[in-house]
């Protein structure tokens, strides 16, 4: 059985209580039915106030993984009105919920407890088949006529609360006259997304027999830890569900499929668990499953990525190669021991690993930025410019990225460029006045009219909302 220990941060209490604006459309239309159109406009914009509250994971490789497992299931099901997105949520409680208008959303403590990736493609066929089945917009449908003209800003108190970052997310969501609405599912309800999702699971070759596997794992954690999960609260009749989910397995779904189809759950968990605040604790997790198998790269490359944070550089140098000579072509392996010996200085060394790494995988966009970051301490601007510039058409997180692709504009004498990249770079640290007099520089340097120019001008009126 896995380990519970490592997931000791309570879980947020979840509520199934949604705040809807109560303003109208221009017109002042109200309207009774939540259409198709409504439900994609909610979705929208509360997954861009999440998004804006910085409680969304944007690390690529992760984002993959779950999209495609998330896809591989969706496959299956009946031709969606929406477009699915799948998101990761940077919060250990054990939750999975799903917004209309097809966006489904998967909290990190829930991955890293998953014991299979059939698992976790069970919980994305549940929530799939919640928002097929149009649950929420139902309810919805069913309350008072309520004015949708923003339905905007909506979802807030959907979904999070209960103290923590969702908390500080919700509060975000700007909110005048509101009212509630009671969006808890009903037996029927869960009965249903079980059903469908049941289908979906198997028709995409996994085992049915995971849905009912997470249900028990959730109730394993719960009499270990004492607490209750999310999930619980967002997804009630657990009891029911799981005598539900063991008949159809009985009579219907009898031939067992695939645990894993994907195949990169490990390095998703590990990938994941850097992301806890306690990095004794996770270091003394992989530390024990290492004990169970000293030949396993994944153990090895968590061991040395925390010891590195914990500053023990010798000591995670040394367990990146021994992970290296297990799996020589680990791109995060070769990618993370290049960003250690940068750290340390030793360039060449930094040069050899990020080379590789970016050979190995072309979207790797950290290691791109520590490439250039390694010629610019050459002074090798020039370079460090050209690798830089495969980065900016890449969704870029990190403010940092766009200091360094300005500085490499700077030196290279580029200097409408290096003020556009200024003003991207105090945009993202949220600098207002920064970013427009950059941006108001960058314009000196660009014909009027051209594309450039215009960019940069929707930037200056962007930044000045």
């Amino acid at each position: 059985m896995k380990r519970f220990d490592v997931f000791k941060e309570r879980a947020h209490h979840i509520s199934f209580v949604i705040i809807l604006c109560l303003s109208l459309y221009a017109s002042g239309a109200a309207h009774a039915s939540f259409t198709i159109d409504d439900e994609k406009k909610l979705g929208k914009e509360f997954y861009e106030k999440l998004d804006k509250s910085n409680v969304l994971i944007h690390d690529q490789k992760i984002h993959e993984y779950v999209n495609r497992v998330g896809s591989t299931v969706l496959a299956q099901s009946e031709k969606a009105p929406f477009e699915f997105h799948f998101s990761v949520i940077k919060d250990s409680a054990i939750n999975a919920f799903a917004t209309p208008g097809g966006y489904v959303y998967v909290n990190r403590g829930l991955i890293t407890l998953v014991e299979k990736e059939s698992e976790l493609a069970a919980v994305l066929a549940h929530e799939i088949a919640h928002v097929n089945a149009r649950h929420i917009a139902s309810i919805i449908e069913r309350s008072q006529k309520i004015g949708i003209a923003t339905l905007a800003a909506i979802l807030a108190g959907a979904f999070l609360g209960g103290g923590g970052q969702l908390t500080a997310a919700a509060t975000s969501f700007s909110l005048a006259t509101a009212t509630t609405l009671n969006l808890k599912y009903s037996r029927e309800h869960e009965e249903e997304a079980d059903r469908l999702g049941m289908y979906y699971l198997v028709s995409a070759g996994y085992d049915g027999k995971a849905m009912l596997d997470f249900l028990k794992t959730m109730r394993r954690y719960e009499f270990y830890s004492n607490t209750i999960p999310s999930y619980f609260l967002t997804h009630p009749g657990t009891d029911e569900r799981i005598s539900y989910l063991d008949a159809l397995l009985q009579t219907t779904y009898i031939h067992r499929g695939a645990e894993n189809i994907i195949g990169t759950l490990k390095r998703t968990q590990t990938t994941l668990m850097f992301g806890e605040k306690n990095l004794d604790s996770s270091l003394k997790h992989f530390q024990k499953e290492l004990q169970k198998n000293q030949n396993d790269v994944d153990a090895l490359y968590g061991i040395a990525v925390i010891q590195e944070r914990l500053g023990r550089y010798p000591e995670s140098i040394e367990n990146f190669r021994r992970a290296l000579s297990l799996s020589p072509n680990d791109e995060d392996v070769v990618r993370d021991l290049g960003i250690v010996y940068f750290k340390l200085g030793q360039t060449s060394e930094a040069i050899d690993c990020l080379q590789r790494a970016v050979a190995l995988s072309g979207n790797n966009t950290d290691a791109y930025l520590y490439l250039g970051r390694s010629y610019e301490q050459l002074g090798d601007y020039a370079t460090a410019l050209s690798i830089y510039k495969k980065l900016e058409n890449k969704r870029i997180d990190d403010a940092d990225v766009y200091y360094s692709i300005a500085i490499a504009y700077g030196k290279t004498h580029n200097p409408g460029a290096s003020h556009y990249h200024f003003g991207l770079y105090f945009k993202k640290k949220n600098k207002r006045e920064s970013a427009l007099y950059h941006f108001k520089e960058a314009l000196k340097y660009f014909p009027q009219y051209s594309e450039k120019y215009e960019e940069i001008e929707k930037e200056i009126k962007f930044v000045k909302r």
